[in-house]
């Protein structure tokens, strides 16, 4: 197509095409793309077409409808090359995106709990204590952890029951409204 020579009423019919057909051309877009992606292609195209100004009325329809299209696919070109389908915004909604990170205040909550399990445990004696972190932190058997110690398996038993005895008390206790907490 050639651009037939602009008159001076050309510009005023364009900008009149222009307008009626913003809201038919958002509609067609928004088939393919978001109401905000397909007002923005719109505007992208209108742009595109002032160089068409001059053209008939009866012509630019057409045009319209394939310079939208066309500016439809260069952005879709423009976003598979730079990720856009993986890039996540954090202006939009960053407080609803999934994480794997506990909230902070089950952070404290836990590190809270955590130290009181470990003032709890450093309080037991000293060979109840060995004894019950050789199995719980070690994973050693009782068996093995008789043979470690020099006692009995029966005696090791024993401490296991002390210090879970003494940690649930503990524990418990600080757990109270008259606890340390």
């Amino acid at each position: 197509m050639t651009p037939p020579c602009a008159d001076a009423t050309a510009g005023d019919g364009f900008e009149a095409f222009l307008q009626a057909q913003r809201p038919v051309l958002v509609g067609y877009l928004c088939r393919r793309v978001s109401e905000e992606d397909a007002k923005d292609i719109a505007q992208e195209a209108f742009v595109r077409m002032l160089r068409y100004r001059a053209y008939p009325l009866d012509q630019l329809k057409a045009l319209m409808y394939r310079v939208a299209t066309n500016v439809l696919l260069d952005r879709a070109r423009r976003d598979r090359s730079r990720g856009a389908p993986l890039h996540v915004s954090l202006e939009a909604d960053h407080d609803a995106m999934a994480s794997d990170e506990p909230a902070h205040e089950e952070r404290v909550e836990s590190q809270r709990a955590l130290a009181l399990v470990r003032a709890a445990i450093l309080q037991l004696p000293e060979r109840c204590r060995e004894v019950y972190l050789l199995n719980r932190i070690e994973g050693m058997s009782y068996t093995e952890i008789a043979r470690h110690c020099g006692i009995s398996v029966k005696a090791v038993e024993k401490h296991i029951g002390r210090a879970l005895r003494v940690l649930r008390e503990r524990l418990a206790q600080q757990e109270r409204p008259g606890g340390e907490r």
